[in-house]
């Protein structure tokens, strides 16, 4: 008679075991996907207070489920404001030559 050892078998390396968040239902982000969705509907439907109230309310029940993105997008924003800032400075410059290529431009013609 043959004896065939029978092993258990292996966990899946690539799947680990699920952790308790992975269970868990996150409630804050149904709550916030909710609350837009509303104030959507009513800022549709002509009642703008109430759709506004409800927007800001979601807006900030995604912000407090989504605490790290907010976080770094706070970090970058002095640099996204002085690009901005150089920005708005290119064109003005831009604006300020073509008024006075345009002068020029006037003052050639009425000759």
């Amino acid at each position: 008679m043959v004896v065939v050892p029978l092993s258990k078998p292996q966990e899946n390396s690539i799947q680990g075991p699920q952790t308790q968040c992975d269970s868990e239902i996150n409630w804050l982000r149904y709550a916030a996907a909710g609350t837009l969705a509303a104030s959507g509907a009513l800022l549709v439907t002509g009642y703008r207070r109430a759709g506004l109230i409800a927007a800001a309310s979601g807006a900030t029940l995604a912000m407090l489920d989504q605490g790290e993105i907010v976080r770094a997008w706070w970090n970058r924003l002095p640099g996204f404001l002085e690009e901005l800032q150089a920005t708005l400075g290119h064109a003005q410059a831009a604006v300020q030559d073509l008024s006075a290529q345009g002068q020029k431009l006037r003052e050639v013609l009425d000759r």
